[in-house]
């Protein structure tokens, strides 16, 4: 697993992200890896869950409900969470 900076992880598509992730959390979970290594890796992990939500959030914001009149038709846009 290369060590990238926060500047590269900031890089990362989501799906990059997701899928170190998955990859530090097998490793972990496998017990395999040093106490120092673990922690490092623990670190990188946190810093791309945060990458990962910062996108599915901004995706959140783009994402917009039609509004239908009684009639069915289509009348505008509103916020997904409204």
């Amino acid at each position: 697993m290369p060590n990238k900076t926060a500047s590269e992880i900031s890089s990362l598509s989501f799906e990059a992200a997701l899928s170190e992730l998955e990859q530090i959390v097998a490793k972990l979970e496998s017990g395999e890896a040093p106490l120092q290594e673990s922690i490092a890796i623990y670190e990188r992990g946190e810093a791309l869950k945060a990458h990962c939500e910062a996108q599915l959030k901004a995706a959140e914001t783009r994402i917009e409900k039609i509004t239908l009149s009684k009639a069915g038709e289509p009348t505008g846009t509103v916020p997904l969470d409204e």
